[in-house]
């Protein structure tokens, strides 16, 4: 057996041995990045600021419909307390998620605990909520029910978010 052999052999032997550690993205990421790259897609079709509306929120009802339980009831009340207590905000779905835009620019999101399997689904905010506090803000929320008092929360601070 030549060295060169011998080092191949090693090589393999040594890889077969330790696991893969790949660092790159999860599937659930990748399947965010895809999701999110059709909703561009989408969004640059042509047609009226009506019609799109309309679509971007029959979208997000949809894909609240195909949660789990559990996230798909906290969902549907918060996308609910939204569109009464903020109606300017449009529904949206941003990263594959339910998603509420000023001026087309994302305020705050709806994330299932279903989506990279965590423990707890997320209501967050993005840079563009008007949150700010300081130094330093709350800028998610962990969600595991939603009780008449989160709600009350929610919408006070989405109220907040855009003024």
């Amino acid at each position: 057996m030549t060295t060169t052999q011998k080092r191949a052999e090693s090589a393999a032997t040594s890889a077969a041995k330790s696991p893969a550690t790949y660092d790159g993205f999860t599937d659930e990421e990748r399947g965010a990045m895809k999701a999110r790259a059709q909703e561009l897609k989408t969004s640059a079709r042509r047609g009226s600021r009506a019609d799109k509306a309309a679509e971007e929120e029959a979208a997000v009802v949809a894909k609240i419909a195909e949660m789990r339980e559990s996230d798909r009831v906290m969902a549907e009340r918060i996308h609910a307390v939204i569109k009464e207590s903020v109606p300017e905000l449009a529904p949206k779905l941003w990263y594959g998620m339910p998603s509420y835009a000023k001026d087309g620019k994302v305020v705050c999101f709806f994330q299932s605990a279903q989506k990279f399997s965590a423990r707890y689904a997320t209501f967050g905010f993005s840079d563009k909520a008007n949150l700010d506090e300081g130094a330093m803000w709350p800028a998610s929320y962990a969600l595991t029910e939603l009780t008449p008092e989160g709600e009350a929360r929610i919408a006070d601070l989405v109220r907040r978010a855009v003024r």
